[in-house]
């Protein structure tokens, strides 16, 4: 199953996102915010909100969240290294097209940059640790974007058509991290792939970034995340925007029943009554995405679509939503021995979806039918 659809505008009332701790451009440069995930930086008369991934591999240190944190701001950046190696026993983790897709979507201005020094891993012979991104490089990067006119899909293009030269520094780097502690890497050969897709143009690197995107999305669709429970299959969904690009992503979950489409992302728990805040958000960046699309088809025959956040546990007993009263949601989640500052958490999650229309629901998922009540008693409110 594939799913077309349009993306014309992005609306959204953030209404779960955390304060965003200040600092100033020496803070930021000396790397003194590091270890902060996402922060509001004051610059020439700008205010970013920046998120910081630790890794490129958007499974680890929930980066989504990171972003969503920063959404209310009307300049978002997120700093990316474009290749993160632990050394020859670690991993090692390359940006991919689609990410920085989804970033554009979001409008948010992606900078690539690249680690610069490390420590080594006491536990492991051949590993590093601590890595420490160029911060001088970021901001001649931020210097440059405080000119840019265009949007955030232009800038990550033209990002993807400097990331040349940021791999070069980045594999110098790591040579000199390797040479320095004396550590085994692996090897170089990865890295330089990417550099010979990229020496005619950055055209080449895009086309190739495309094709892994559209290779991870079928891989995507092959699996199941441990934070899923599904019920119905998964799909891919191309979005088109106002300036003309594809997105290929995919949809946790897929529901369809006469002329309307339920996109659903799913976030489960197996150790709690509801998944964590950082789950949730990670989920809700999906739902910036889908609440803002128009003209759903497949096979030329367009759908009503509906959008939906649910969260399943096997440890809850029955279900609730966001379209019953408060009363109604409250009475389940006492019964289910929630506590005052965790209906609190639930209830503004709820209130989320009602403020940017779309559903969330939390239910037993050893009851997989009771998703199927839910949908069919919900339509009406959204």
């Amino acid at each position: 199953m594939e799913i077309l659809a349009n993306l014309k505008e992005l609306k959204f009332k953030m209404t779960l996102s955390t304060k965003l701790p200040e600092c100033n451009i020496n803070e930021f440069e000396t790397g003194k915010m590091a270890r902060v995930g996402c922060y509001a930086l004051a610059y020439k008369n700008n205010s970013f909100g920046v998120s910081r991934w630790v890794s490129p591999k958007r499974a680890r240190s929930y980066p989504y969240v990171r972003v969503y944190n920063t959404m209310s701001k009307q300049l978002r950046v997120t700093i990316i290294p474009v290749v993160k190696d632990e050394s020859f026993d670690g991993d090692r983790d390359y940006v991919q097209w689609d990410t920085i897709s989804l970033m554009s979507l979001l409008n948010v201005y992606v900078i690539l940059g690249y680690y610069q020094s490390a420590k080594k891993n006491p536990h492991y012979e051949n590993k590093i640790t601590n890595q420490v991104m160029d911060y001088k490089y970021l901001r001649e990067q931020l210097d440059s974007l405080i000119d840019y006119k265009s949007s955030a899909l232009h800038w990550n293009l033209s990002q993807l058509e400097n990331s040349l030269q940021v791999i070069k520094k980045c594999k110098s780097s790591y040579q000199n991290i390797s040479k320095t502690l004396n550590i085994k890497m692996h090897s170089f050969e990865g890295i330089d792939k990417r550099i010979e897709v990229l020496k005619d143009n950055a055209r080449a690197f895009k086309k190739y970034s495309r094709s892994l995107a559209a290779g991870a999305q079928n891989r995507e669709l092959q699996t199941t995340q441990p934070k899923e429970s599904v019920i119905e299959e998964k799909a891919k969904i191309t979005i088109r925007n106002y300036l003309g690009g594809l997105y290929y992503l995919t949809v946790g979950e897929v529901v369809i029943k006469k002329e309307k489409i339920w996109l659903i992302e799913k976030k489960h728990s197996k150790n709690a009554l509801v998944p964590s805040m950082n789950d949730i958000k990670d989920g809700i960046i999906r739902m910036i995405l889908f609440t803002n699309l128009a003209e759903t088809k497949i096979d030329d025959k367009f759908f009503n679509h509906f959008s939906v956040l649910g969260l399943t546990s096997s440890m809850f007993r029955g279900y609730c939503h966001n379209s019953l009263t408060t009363k109604e949601i409250t009475n389940c989640l006492e019964e289910n021995d929630f506590l005052i500052k965790q209906k609190k958490t639930i209830l503004s999650v709820f209130n989320e979806g009602k403020q940017n229309n779309f559903l969330v629901f939390l239910m037993d998922s050893n009851h997989p039918e009771y998703q199927s009540e839910i949908l069919d008693s919900t339509t009406s409110h959204f």
